[in-house]
């Protein structure tokens, strides 16, 4: 069986930046084992697989399909960065009709839209309730060293653990951190944490400035640190929007590829996530 797979860099203009995802086209469910086994050949953080909800539809002109995220390691219920990339392998490769692609996922519906060469996804939006960071002394202590932190969240939804470094430090701070995979895991072994993001306020009043940094870490989900990740996104807008009391935001992930999200939120309880893609790669998968 031969099946069509690109690699995508998403949340970026230039190649060999922003987030790569693999994008696999299915004319048919696989059995559950061959996406895995897929998903570990790739060795991405994440690869998306999309599938036909009718077996008469197309590519090239059907609106509606099934999709499905998986790590080296897991399956995943919700992936911005490789929701972005398989709407950019339907506009741009299979040349689709369509301005509104709708995915069927773990986590609902999810939209994506097309707007010049920008394309911009409707997530849930999710926000996260303030913890007392003593009682994860360790496992901060594993994750940011002395450094002081402004305030500690929890996403039961999507068992992220957000931890806002103090507004004293700046950008360089925030990229120095390098928390070790397998003592987060040692330090969190519960199963409440499948990812960890760490965030600091920006400062937008800079030309091109940013309304906030991050970066993110999910050794739990054989991803040790995620360079762009829109579901981390869906905490983080919902987050800094009542921080800084703003519901358009401009947002950077600082990992060394880096990426830049462009967010609005919603008074539906949703989120817009946008930016651009690179498509890198084409290819066949033959199995």
């Amino acid at each position: 069986m031969s099946l069509p797979i690109f690699t995508v860099d998403a949340f970026t203009k230039s190649a060999f930046s922003g987030n790569p995802a693999a994008v696999c086209l299915l004319e048919s469910e696989l059995q559950d084992d061959i996406y895995q086994k897929i998903a570990s050949e790739m060795n991405l953080s994440e690869t998306a697989f999309i599938s036909k909800c009718q077996p008469q539809d197309d590519f090239s002109s059907g609106s509606h399909f099934g999709l499905r995220w998986f790590t080296p390691t897991n399956e995943v219920a919700l992936c911005g960065h490789a929701t972005l990339a398989s709407a950019a392998v339907l506009f741009f490769k299979k040349k689709n009709s369509n301005s509104l692609l709708t995915f069927e996922t773990m986590s609902g519906e999810l939209t994506a839209r097309l707007e010049g060469d920008h394309i911009i996804l409707n997530f849930p939006s999710y926000l996260p309730t303030a913890q007392n960071p003593r009682d994860i002394k360790q496992f901060l202590e594993t994750a940011i060293g002395d450094l002081d932190a402004q305030e500690v969240c929890y996403s039961c939804e999507t068992k992220k653990l957000l931890v806002r470094l103090s507004d004293q430090y700046d950008r360089a701070t925030l990229e120095s951190l390098s928390p070790d995979p397998l003592s987060l895991m040692k330090s969190e072994n519960t199963g409440k944490v499948k990812g960890l993001i760490i965030t600091l306020k920006g400062n937008p009043s800079h030309p091109g400035g940013h309304d906030f940094y991050s970066r993110y870490f999910a050794p739990w989900n054989g991803i040790s640190e995620d360079p762009v990740t829109g579901s981390a996104h869906a905490v983080l807008g919902s987050y800094w929007s009542e921080q800084l009391r703003k519901k358009q935001m401009l947002a950077f992930q600082c990992s060394k590829r880096g990426g830049e999200l462009q967010l609005t939120m919603r008074d539906n309880g949703r989120i817009d996530i946008g930016g651009h893609a690179v498509i890198v790669q084409s290819g066949t998968l033959t199995i």
